[in-house]
């Protein structure tokens, strides 16, 4: 990965994505390959900016929250803003996440014990056919 400039195909080996998947982040502006023909050339930038990309997907933040971060890296103060608006948005999704595992640790819950009374039924039912038998 030390290498200056890396096609289409090394970054989707390296990073696990699909050509479609890095054209569509260079049509959102996320990324900003070198042109050399129709040859896209990967920089540093661009891993580093990839690598950001697929964690905050990862968390689920928007393409469109993302592009914003990585857009505050110019700011030009030591990467105080971008920094303290990453934490401020991690922190909000956070809470989100624990959020939805709250729920469907109730929907979890709630399914065991509908299943649990629909096991009772059949096998109730199931005695009853073979009582009748």
């Amino acid at each position: 990965m030390t290498k200056k400039l890396m096609t289409i195909r090394e970054m989707c080996d390296a990073y696990d994505v699909t050509p479609r998947t890095l054209r569509f982040y260079e049509s959102k502006e996320l990324l900003f390959p070198e042109r050399q023909g129709q040859k896209r050339l990967f920089t540093k930038r661009d891993r580093a900016r990839l690598k950001l990309i697929l964690r905050g997907k990862r968390f689920g933040f928007s393409l469109e929250e993302i592009r914003q971060l990585l857009d505050l890296y110019y700011v030009g103060d030591q990467q105080l803003t971008q920094l303290s608006r990453t934490y401020d948005i991690a922190r909000d999704r956070l809470s989100d996440m624990e959020n939805q595992r709250a729920e469907l640790d109730h929907a979890i819950t709630d399914l065991q014990a509908q299943l649990k009374w629909g096991e009772r039924v059949i096998a109730s039912m199931t005695e009853t056919r073979k009582a009748a038998e």
